[in-house]
């Protein structure tokens, strides 16, 4: 179509109203409201006249309005841990960007790993019915599960995986990858290996688990040297210091994140340790850097982004109604072994 008609005189506020944009598109406000949600079902060049005419009259879709109409918003509720970390910020990028491109925006949560305050933000959020959940991992308390339970709205959860009847989740076995870097320490060559951890999530505990399995298949004693405290450079390098200390025979440490194990490297690099022939040095989820390190850190390479964004369709698909194939979606690890061990 070359030209529109000329849509009816706009409300009071001058607000252009989907309305306006179905009667330029020439088609019922229904079909406009369908075609802007992405629905399957409308023909290409409703689609294309629809948009074209939001493009002209500058439509900005109304999330009251909308939620009004449907009882429930276009909004989707993002819980994650932190946004200092950057395996979080890689994470929301790819779903931020995937639920925009449906046409969903993100309303993201802070939870600092402490389900009550999880469970907090899903009471917020909840009352304004969002369309879904993008939850971290399932360590939350019974009221939060009941209140995602009940609410009825879809929920995937990431990071992590459960084959649970009902459970939708998009990540990776934590005590695999933990057990996996172990393994491959002790193949090396190496026999007296520890473990050294911060925050102890979740997370942080499969990791530990792994790790502690690998050792007891080999029969090699656990050593784990755990803090509650955040993780950062600067513990990572009081983690190495106390390990050397309490326990000099140790040939590899495993840090459960590559904060620790680059601040652990930097450490021993001010005190004259040689990395690997003296301890070995590893960490977890290849963090932007650790290949820049002296020497380059051995790690495990999440797929943090990709979860992210198979997570952001999963619940994409869930919001509309589609079958999901593949409830349970691990997407692996990878050992990546550089210099340090």
């Amino acid at each position: 179509m070359s030209s529109f008609p000329a849509p009816k005189r706009r409300r009071a506020t001058g607000r252009v109203t989907l309305q306006d944009v179905a009667l330029a598109a020439e088609v019922s406000p229904i079909t406009a409201s369908r075609a802007l949600r992405g629905e399957r079902g409308v023909a290409v060049e409703l689609v294309e006249r629809v948009r074209e005419a939001v493009a002209r009259l500058g439509y900005v879709p109304d999330p009251a309005a909308r939620a009004l109409a449907s009882s429930r918003s276009n909004q989707v509720a993002v819980l994650i841990p932190l946004l200092s970390n950057a395996l979080f910020v890689d994470l929301l990028d790819e779903a931020q960007r995937t639920l925009l491109a449906a046409g969903y925006q993100s309303l993201i949560g802070i939870t600092h790993y402490q389900p009550e305050e999880e469970e907090a933000l899903l009471r917020s959020y909840l009352m304004n019915r969002p369309a879904g959940l993008l939850v971290t991992g399932f360590d939350r308390t019974d009221e939060a599960r009941a209140l995602i339970q009940g609410s009825g709205i879809p929920c995937v959860h990431v990071m992590e995986n459960r084959r649970d009847e009902g459970l939708y989740s998009v990540g990776f076995s934590q005590q695999s990858a933990g057990h996996a870097m172990t393994a491959e320490l002790r193949r090396r060559g190496y026999s007296r290996i520890a473990f050294a951890a911060a925050q102890l999530d979740p997370r942080t505990l499969q990791r530990a688990a792994g790790y502690r399995a690998a050792m007891g298949e080999l029969h090699d004693p656990a050593l784990e040297f755990m803090d509650a405290a955040p993780s950062s450079f600067a513990l990572g390098a009081e983690l190495l210091e106390r390990v050397m200390r309490e326990a000099p025979d140790v040939d590899a440490v495993f840090f459960n994140n590559d904060d620790l194990a680059q601040g652990a490297l930097l450490q021993a690099l001010r005190r004259g340790w040689r990395v690997p022939e003296q301890v070995a040095i590893v960490g977890f989820n290849d963090l932007t850097g650790g290949d820049q390190m002296l020497p380059p850190l051995s790690t495990v390479r999440t797929p943090r982004g990709e979860i992210g964004l198979r997570a952001g369709e999963m619940l994409v698909s869930l919001m509309r109604g589609d079958t999901v194939p593949e409830p349970c979606l691990d997407l692996g690890f990878e050992l990546v072994l550089r210099d340090s061990c």
